[in-house]
């Protein structure tokens, strides 16, 4: 039972130093959402002919299809390659928001922290 205490009695002592870090943390996230926001990332399929805009924020914001992919009318290629296209772009998107929680929480000692980035996605190997 004492031992629990001084695990309490440690714990406390530590408090204002987590909350300084979660404060910092909460900073840094805002600032990672505001580039996240700003950030554009593009994936092509066919060439070039299909190309997908997707925001940091994983948002598709453009597709655009070449106008001779469009007069031939063949929609299942025209889906293939949008689909396609739009993964691509995600997949970029992915990887520029770990980068940046990777940059915004590399040097941040919070217990468990690269668990719970990783389960939301953010692998903090990167």
């Amino acid at each position: 039972m004492l031992g629990n205490l001084g695990n309490l009695a440690s714990l406390l002592k530590q408090a204002p130093e987590i909350m300084k870090q979660a404060q910092q943390m909460q900073g840094r996230m805002q600032e990672v959402q505001e580039r996240l926001a700003a950030l554009r990332v593009e994936g092509s399929a066919g060439g070039g002919m299909v190309t997908a805009e997707v925001s940091g924020q994983q948002k598709v914001t453009a597709i655009r299809v070449e106008q001779s992919l469009l007069d031939d009318g063949d929609h299942e290629v025209l889906e293939d390659l949008v689909l396609s296209a739009v993964n691509q772009a995600l997949d970029r998107a992915r990887d520029a928001a770990a980068a940046e929680m990777q940059n915004a929480t590399g040097e941040m000692n919070v217990p468990g922290l690269q668990d719970m980035m990783s389960r939301f996605g953010f692998d903090q190997q990167t």
